[in-house]
């Protein structure tokens, strides 16, 4: 499975995207200072060790596809010695649903790209005119349907809390996402940038702002979703950066662990399902995975706390057990 593979990130931030949508920041979401060359290519690859195998070389950031083929030549030639010779599986790249055709799919194919990223973000036509995204939900339906007939593993990715959505919006974007079948996804919540039109919009009134908060409450509902359709989401929230922790995030939905929260958000209401009123006064003992027990108990004993006061219990323990992940057992 893709999501499985190790993988060595290139990145070519806002390379060959014809649009500044009004969220977007890639030096600063990636912290690459510069887009990488075929040079910088070479290097990075000549630090693999022989017969190092299953690595996927991934460009990143910008919308590859979008480039002009001659330099999108370029830069899967640099990978090719290294396929060749076996320290690289394949390639992955990241573009735009609006940047796939059948002629792109055929110099992907001889270069040996296995994995296409779309930025999908949403599924709302009326977001993505707000956003500034210049392309549509039937692209992403067009894009996804060519990239899996044609053999590619398949990642899409979805944003919440964007300009004009709703919650409702963001749940009907993860169910048709998840209808395409992708081989797995990535759920970006939004992040107001410094400099960005969104922070202009946030100050000004005109968007109101994703917060933590928010994201935590709404992923809890949509992260179900794939799983239930069994699709890996295999990234929750931006990769924590120097850039963004040190004050270029300032607003939004950033959190170094935003996962866990999630995570733990989604064991909380699974357990609350097995209480009740005559509950109160008792003392219960609940079980989960043991890789999940610090998740089912909260940051700082958030769970522990909401579900001793809401069901005005006597005492609550969480102990670990041979449990699927994400199960939530009463043992007592």
């Amino acid at each position: 499975m893709t999501p499985a593979r190790r993988i060595l990130p290139l990145f070519i931030p806002h390379l060959g995207c014809p649009h500044a949508c009004v969220f977007c920041d890639q030096k600063r979401i990636t912290g690459a200072a510069r887009p990488v060359t075929t040079a910088d290519v070479t290097e990075s690859l000549s630090s693999l060790p022989d017969e190092t195998g299953g690595v996927e070389l991934a460009f990143y950031g910008g919308s590859f596809t979008s480039l002009p083929a001659a330099q999108q030549s370029e830069l899967l030639g640099a990978v090719q010695p290294a396929i060749a010779d076996g320290r690289v599986s394949g390639i992955r790249i990241s573009t735009r649903p609006d940047a796939i055709s059948e002629e792109e799919t055929e110099l992907l194919r001889a270069n040996h790209v296995q994995t296409v990223e779309l930025g999908v973000q949403s599924m709302d036509d009326a977001v993505l005119r707000r956003c500034g995204r210049g392309h549509s939900a039937e692209d992403t339906r067009r894009s996804s349907a060519l990239l899996r007939q044609c053999g590619f593993h398949l990642i899409l990715q979805m944003m919440t809390g964007l300009p004009g959505s709703s919650e409702a919006s963001d749940i009907a974007t993860a169910k048709e996402i998840a209808s395409l079948r992708p081989d797995g996804v990535r759920i970006y919540p939004t992040v107001i940038l410094r400099g960005m039109e969104l922070e202009r919009m946030a100050r000004s009134g005109e968007d109101r702002e994703h917060t933590v908060a928010d994201a935590v409450t709404l992923c809890a509902r949509i992260v179900p979703i794939f799983d239930a359709a069994g699709i890996p989401v295999i990234r929750l929230g931006l990769n924590p950066t120097e850039e963004l922790s040190g004050g270029e995030a300032v607003g939004g939905a950033y959190h170094p662990a935003l996962g866990e929260l999630v995570r733990s958000r989604m064991l909380l209401e699974s357990a609350r399902r097995l209480f009740s009123a005559e509950d109160t006064g008792r003392d219960v003992i609940l079980a989960v995975n043991c890789g999940q027990l610090s998740q089912m108990i909260g940051q700082h004993r958030c769970n522990i706390t909401v579900l001793q006061t809401e069901y005005a219990l006597h005492s609550l323990k969480i102990v670990a057990g041979d449990f699927p992940p994400g199960t939530v057992k009463r043992i007592k």
